[in-house]
């Protein structure tokens, strides 16, 4: 990091919004640095249901442009992401006594048509006695409706975005805190700055950048860094407030054949997903349960266990209970408190609230969701550009160019994986076709030369090869055990506690011997 430069924009936050502003301003070839204060996606963006989806049930709130710009934005993340993101085919079980078929038929049409171009299957009705695999639900349920949405990798994501920015020049900072910011006037007839002061979280070692604009993208922190950026005397700065909600999944053993997921009517007019997940898993969510604070994390309360359970029991032909889980996450929403008293129905659009003073900016985020991060970015540099447009070389340009590892038409996917099996023949094709999914067309920077599995270094079970984790300590920042585990791969579900364990020992003394940098400063190892 250099101390000295002036960066043009400085993003306070390492979640998927933070990284598409990062990669949006880069791209158009603005100075940017970037910091997180933990792992990248460590919070909410990688404890998502994990779909690019216009809202479904938005609609039923009347937001119809929060639906539209979200169904558009599916296309483009389809395009630009193909190796992290695909088609996931959604069935709608119909119960008597929740929504009439007429309201459900009603709102899946104007899902069809709201969003534009629309390249996935349009919905239809479905007999769920009928379909290709048993249904795995209730034998009374016999009816339903399908239709089209797409799942991502919200880690991975994030992550495919930093790499972008960085490629563009962005300086990308893990473990690094913003403590103080001030705003300083030029006493030499140069640029007013922000001058801020930075902490390694790891290390205590502070240091000090200046940059044109802040972007405060800090997720469930986003009202205490607005505060701090935009003190005032007697503290009389306006600021937006911020409602936090809560979101919880379960994971569960498979409980249905097929690649379909499930969306399944509650009697609190809430709707839960039973969503394919990681293979031999079905992944369940998700809650709306107000927050307080983040003193101590996101926790999935036992309330929240059981409601899920309940939620799905209601459909399911054999129930499920506590033993059956096998794993928890819970992620906050950050929320723009529209004072509404439901936290079902508080808005899932974004806001951006921007405060100028001594014509040094700062855009603060507040909601948003993972579907439409780029489009969110997008609007963040069209907030700034009374001050950044004469300093950018283009303007908007995320919508087309591919996600690193991404480089091939979204229809060529199958035979991506192929080549690379081929090319590989005789390492294990499951395990190459898992690579893929996690890395795209990167997967061939990882495997190089390797032709047997001893190439690939130790084997800590769960998919997990040591060759992988070198690599993402390398060039993805990953400095601890879990980021490993949870957010660069899921590889940690697939494993016993004492593989897991036993890959924690190892990390450690791994990282203990090679200095693992708040940035990555190893991309031209």
């Amino acid at each position: 990091m250099n101390t000295n430069h002036l960066y043009d924009i400085l993003v306070i936050g390492g979640g998927i919004n933070g990284a598409g502003v990062a990669r949006d301003a880069a791209g158009r070839g603005l100075s940017v640095a970037l910091c997180e204060q933990a792992d990248f996606a460590g919070a909410t963006s990688s404890a998502s249901t994990k779909l690019i989806h216009g809202g479904l049930r938005y609609l039923e709130y009347y937001e119809f442009r929060l639906v539209a710009e979200a169904l558009s934005e599916r296309e483009h993340l389809l395009d630009i992401a193909p190796h992290i993101a695909w088609p996931l085919r959604f069935v709608m079980p119909h119960v008597a006594g929740l929504r009439p078929r007429w309201m459900i038929r009603l709102g899946l049409w104007l899902y069809d048509h709201i969003g534009g171009r629309i390249s996935l299957p349009k919905s239809r009705g479905v007999h769920l006695n009928r379909m290709v695999h048993p249904s795995g639900l209730k034998k009374s349920i016999t009816r339903g409706f399908a239709y089209s949405d797409a799942w991502v990798d919200d880690a991975r994501l994030v992550i495919f975005n930093l790499l972008s920015a960085q490629e563009h020049g962005a300086e990308i900072m893990a473990r690094t805190r913003l403590v103080d910011a001030q705003r300083s006037e030029s006493q030499d007839g140069g640029d007013n700055r922000w001058v801020c002061t930075l902490e390694n979280t790891r290390t205590g070692e502070r240091s000090t950048v200046q940059a044109r604009a802040i972007v405060n993208t800090a997720g469930p922190w986003v009202a205490k860094m607005d505060h701090l950026l935009n003190a005032s005397p007697g503290d009389q700065a306006k600021h937006a407030a911020v409602k936090l909600v809560r979101g919880s999944h379960i994971v569960v053993p498979r409980l249905f054949d097929g690649e379909h997921a499930y969306i399944l009517q509650n009697d609190d007019k809430r709707i839960v997903f039973m969503i394919p997940y990681e293979e031999r898993y079905t992944l369940i969510g998700t809650t709306d349960v107000p927050q307080e604070n983040m003193d101590h994390g996101a926790q999935i309360s036992a309330e929240e266990e059981a409601y899920l359970l309940r939620a799905v029991n209601q459909y399911l032909a054999h129930p499920i209970n506590e033993r059956d889980i096998v794993w928890r996450y819970a992620g906050v929403r950050p929320l723009f408190d529209d004072e509404s008293d439901n936290p079902s129905a508080v808005t899932r659009d974004y806001t951006l609230v921007l405060q100028s003073e001594r014509e040094l900016p700062c855009v603060s985020v507040y909601g948003g969701k993972i579907t439409t991060y780029r489009r969110l970015a997008e609007s963040v540099m069209d907030k700034l550009a009374p001050w950044m447009q004469s300093r950018a070389h283009r303007a908007s340009w995320t919508a087309t160019e591919a996600l690193p590892g991404a480089k091939f038409k979204r229809a060529d996917r199958a035979d991506e994986v192929a080549r690379l099996q081929k090319k590989y023949a005789q390492l294990d094709a499951a395990y190459l076709a898992r690579l893929f999914s996690r890395h795209g067309l990167k997967s061939h920077s990882i495997l190089r030369e390797a032709q047997t599995s001893a190439e690939l270094g130790r084997d800590f079970g769960g998919g997990l090869r040591q060759r992988e984790v070198e690599y993402l300590a390398v060039h993805e920042w990953a400095c601890e055990a879990d980021d490993v585990l949870w957010r660069r791969t899921k590889c940690g579900l697939h494993m016993t506690e004492q593989q897991r364990q036993e890959f924690k020992a190892w990390f450690t003394e791994f990282s203990a011997n090679r200095f693992c940098p708040s940035r990555m400063q190893a991309k031209n190892d």
